[in-house]
């Protein structure tokens, strides 16, 4: 196989395959990745097979290229070709896939001629809620004759890319996610006044939660804990609010079920937010109820907006969230537990002043947005200068 030389004279091209580039951790990421790399030491596309929402527009990098393969449902033959026929005009030095969505476009990418080819593995979805599903296993034990690298972002990721697919060490490098810690800080840290629409819209404790209404994130188990809270207070205790930011598949049965359960005044359903760092400000108490994760963005950005987190235990939120130390775990599905623990909360404002301030120094400290970019320019760079690589596919 002839492997097509890139343009050398300017910064090598990135061409990053994502399934579809619309409002998640993934690609909240991928977002913050581009944005926040030199210009000067890579040039990135970024290449959708399904489309693209408004969330493209967070991409403030002039020079990044969009574009939209427009592929059908199942397998779309088409748009291989496509891609195919894209790869060879752009000739990029590093095509980087992520999720078992894009996996296929690896031996695309390898008979376009791409020198470097990464996949980067950051979740599993809810049908294949481990990642041992026996077609998946598969294929991603079939795709490693064609991937040069692997990335992933929490350690529990790595050991399942290890221990199930089969990937050396040497050929794998995990990455945790980046967080502006400037943009994502606690009311009292700004130097300039709050706006109106970053404070509280009552007086009630707001207990939030972030993500997108699917049945991995698992909303339901929150609201049966909330509605337990409210059934069970008493006079005295204090209010309570309930605001989930974002939208899906899961809205109609989520708002069904705060209507069947008359939580109406209680819970706030505020759809997909531009300003998601000045929601968190509105919060005392940030929930992620996931049954799986990678690793969270929205459980870092809760950490340094300053907030307490109940997360579960699952996948990679145990490398964020210090049990009793920034927050607290919980078992995935379990009501009763979640709402003691949202109960503890509530009623010690100084256990939530205490672990907030906790998670915002250890998203500070261990979770910058330049560790994130300089591990991957890191592992950009193990790719060889491309007059070694020609007529080879190895790394």
């Amino acid at each position: 196989m002839t492997l097509v030389a890139p343009v050398t004279d300017q910064p090598p091209l990135v061409a990053h395959i994502i399934y579809r580039l619309g409002i998640g951790g993934l690609e909240n990421g991928l977002v913050n990745l581009i944005n926040s790399f030199p210009a000067d030491q890579y040039r990135h596309a970024v290449i959708c097979l399904a489309g693209h929402s408004d969330f493209a527009d967070r991409i403030t990098r002039k020079d990044v290229r969009l574009f939209d393969l427009e592929k059908r449902p199942g397998k779309d033959f088409r748009c291989y070709v496509r891609l195919y026929r894209l790869l060879r005009r752009l000739r990029p030095s590093i095509v980087h896939t992520r999720n078992f969505g894009t996996l296929d476009c690896q031996f695309v990418a390898a008979f376009a001629g791409v020198s470097y080819r990464i996949h980067g593995e950051h979740g599993w979805d809810v049908g294949d809620l481990h990642g041992t599903l026996a077609k998946t296993v598969f294929m991603r034990r079939l795709s490693r004759l064609v991937i040069h690298h692997y990335t992933t972002v929490s350690q529990h990721m790595a050991a399942w890319l290890t221990n199930v697919i089969g990937i050396p060490a040497a050929k794998l490098t995990q990455i945790y996610n980046g967080i502006d810690a400037a943009k994502f800080s606690p009311v009292e840290n700004r130097t300039q006044p709050v706006p109106v629409t970053e404070r509280k819209h009552t007086d009630r404790l707001v207990i939030g939660t972030v993500g997108r209404l699917d049945p991995i994130k698992d909303q339901h188990t929150l609201l049966c804990a909330f509605d337990s809270l409210v059934r069970s207070s008493i006079p005295g205790d204090p209010e309570l609010q309930l605001v989930v930011i974002g939208d899906g598949e899961m809205r109609q049965d989520l708002a069904r079920f705060v209507a069947e359960s008359r939580l109406d005044s209680y819970v706030t359903f505020a759809g997909a937010s531009d300003d998601v760092a000045g929601q968190l400000r509105t919060f005392d108490i940030f929930v992620l109820p996931s049954l799986n994760e990678g690793i969270s963005n929205t459980i870092l950005e809760a950490m340094a907006t300053g907030l307490p987190v109940l997360a579960t235990s699952v996948g990679g939120n145990p490398e964020l969230v210090e049990n009793g130390v920034t927050g607290f775990l919980f078992s995935a599905g379990q009501v009763e537990e979640l709402a003691a623990l949202i109960k503890e909360y509530v009623k010690d404002p100084g256990k939530r002043k205490e672990h907030g301030a906790a998670g915002r120094r250890r998203a500070v400290d261990k979770f910058g947005m330049d560790a994130m970019v300089a591990n991957y320019r890191r592992v950009y760079a193990r790719r060889q200068p491309e007059n070694k690589v020609l007529g080879s596919t190895t790394g």
